[in-house]
């Protein structure tokens, strides 16, 4: 696939051939001909467009820094011992050669040094992850880094609401308490000369966040698998994990109750604009003018403001013009700098509900200011040797605790369809 920039040149210029004829200026119809070739031309841009949305989310990826994901537990005696014996990139190895063993040919058949390195954790320089006897002795071991960055991949393709909230990890999962201030109504005063200044409180909240325990469900590998050699059993493992925990964390991210479950960005957003009468299934122009607008201008210019939307919703956003017959979506010609509308960025959520009555459908602020997701340590495996023996299966399954709640309702607000 050609580079990132050629693929923005390449639309560029499919979409300067498109704008040829919506800029004519006459109100003649266009020819047979003329019609192909603006089909053609738009049908480039959606092409491209999808190969940039891939190539921009391949970058994104890649530069995820996974030596700051989790924090530093407490040294042991044992875990000293492992910093010494296996400090930096030989950790790292020697705990993933272990942890592959254990992977293909379970716990029985390891040597006595590779249980002792699945049980201590691993250095990298940064990070030391000590797992007690009594987990290890259950199946369970905390995943390496490079099974990680692979299930962390691709719960981020299918987890929208990763790449633009606010994520951080806490060696626990006790509530986490955070103090809240909204002092925005309160204003100073002049004051005149032997004058007494006048007391105005401030007022101290406080929001908490948990962390829900999130698996992956049961995933069977037959023996020929774990025994072949030539089967990437990690990757292709890591994947399926790792897609079915973030759709559900998306989705509960996205839209969730708040009710044994995360609160999502979405289930209580205020409102910013409400569709006129005949809106359920449709936005206008104006609409988005006036959601952008009900944000304050402190979120607004941030430089993190966006549009959150499903993706049937950005197709009927891209079909809007303004009042000179321009659309409001913008291309991105530039590398690093992503397609508009309106002259801001979007995200794609799928979870995020389609234009419906009463639906809100489209959100609009800074989601980093505005959502916070928390995890707790690292992702963790089991592995099932005994339970399907007589099916030469072994089972595995993915354990992830993980928790989302609005911090900043006054970050973003929301577009909602009219009722009729």
């Amino acid at each position: 696939m050609p580079n990132l920039k050629t693929l923005l040149d390449q639309r560029a210029t499919a979409w300067a051939a498109a704008q040829e004829f919506q800029a004519r200026g006459d109100d003649k119809p266009l020819t047979a001909e003329d019609r192909t070739a603006w089909d053609a031309a738009l049908a480039d841009v959606e092409r491209l467009s999808k190969d940039i949305e891939t190539e921009e989310r391949h970058a994104r990826l890649s530069a995820v820094d996974y030596s700051q994901v989790i924090d530093a537990r407490a040294d042991t005696e044992e875990a000293e011992e492992a910093r010494t014996r296996h400090g930096g990139d030989e950790g790292v190895k020697a705990y993933t050669a272990a942890y592959r063993a254990w992977m293909r040919d379970g716990t029985q058949d390891l040597s006595s040094e590779e249980r002792k390195v699945l049980r201590t954790g691993f250095v990298d320089g940064k990070e030391l992850r000590a797992q007690g006897v009594a987990t290890g002795a259950a199946g369970g071991y905390l995943v390496p880094p490079e099974f990680r960055a692979k299930m962390v991949e691709a719960m981020k393709f299918y987890g929208a609401m990763r790449d633009v909230s606010e994520v951080i990890t806490t060696q626990t999962g006790a509530t986490l308490p955070w103090p809240t201030n909204d002092d925005t109504a309160n204003v100073g005063a002049i004051l005149a000369e032997n004058s007494q200044v006048t007391e105005q409180d401030v007022t101290i909240g406080q929001a908490d966040i948990g962390a829900f325990m999130y698996t992956s469900k049961l995933v069977r590998v037959s023996l020929q698998l774990l025994q072949d050699e030539a089967f990437s059993l990690e990757s292709w493992l890591a994947r399926k994990l790792g897609e079915r925990i973030g759709r559900i964390q998306n989705t509960h991210f996205t839209t969730g109750t708040g009710s044994a479950q995360p609160e999502g960005v979405q289930t209580n957003a205020a409102i910013g604009k409400t569709g006129g009468t005949g809106q359920t299934t449709s936005v206008t122009y104006d609409d988005l003018i006036d959601l952008v607008h009900s944000i304050d201008p402190a979120y607004r210019t941030s430089g993190r403001q966006q549009f959150m939307l499903h993706d049937s919703t950005l197709a009927s956003v891209r079909k809007l013009k303004d009042g000179q017959n321009r659309p409001l979506w913008e291309p991105s010609i530039q590398v690093g700098v992503p397609d508009g509308i309106l002259g801001h960025g979007y995200v794609v959520n799928q979870d995020m509900p389609v234009m419906a009555a009463n639906a809100k459908s489209i959100l609009f602020g800074d989601f980093f200011a505005g959502y916070l997701i928390r995890d707790v340590q690292d992702v963790q495996m089991l592995r099932l040797a005994e339970r399907y023996a007589d099916y030469l299966q072994v089972g595995f399954l993915g354990f992830a605790r993980a928790d989302g709640t609005p911090q900043d309702t006054a970050a973003y607000k929301a577009y909602r369809n009219s009722a009729t």
